[in-house]
């Protein structure tokens, strides 16, 4: 199975949605299914048919959080030395203008709010680096050069 990396928060997210899908949202399907089975007829209950698949969902749902949560590795510190790592913060400057990014796992990445996956082209291109360091990377609009300004 593929590591993948979280923050503490982001790891306490999934064990919520899991907490809450075998528990309340189990108990709601169970109780949506009993309902539809009491109208009779379940060939041509859409309730029933509704019902079960929603069940089907939360259960392949809770295997894959599960398996996620087996496998996790929490983002502790940012590798010592100014090196860029999964967890590391750092500003950037390309074409005149500087922007921050955080390093995260596959599973967080929000990259409106600055957070890159450390799969994405971007963020496996940072890996590695140092403050002063240049590089350029491969993106849909060719390619850009970047200025590592800062890593924490």
């Amino acid at each position: 199975m593929v590591e993948q990396y979280f923050s503490k928060e982001g790891l306490e997210k999934i064990k919520e949605e899991y907490a809450h899908r075998t528990g309340q949202l189990r108990v709601d399907i169970g109780v949506r299914i009993k309902e539809a089975k009491e109208q009779g007829d379940l060939s041509e209950n859409a309730e029933y048919a509704e019902a079960k698949e929603s069940q089907s969902l939360n259960e392949g749902r809770i295997v894959e959080l599960k398996i996620i949560m087996d496998n996790a590795i929490i983002i502790s510190k940012p590798v010592a030395g100014g090196v860029v790592s999964v967890g590391s913060r750092i500003r950037v400057s390309s074409g005149g203008s500087d922007r921050e990014f955080m390093i995260v796992g596959a599973s967080e990445a929000d990259p409106a709010n600055g957070k890159i996956s450390n799969e994405s082209p971007l963020g496996s291109a940072f890996l590695g680096r140092k403050k002063g360091e240049k590089l350029k990377v491969a993106t849909p609009k060719g390619q850009v050069e970047y200025h590592v300004l800062e890593v924490k």
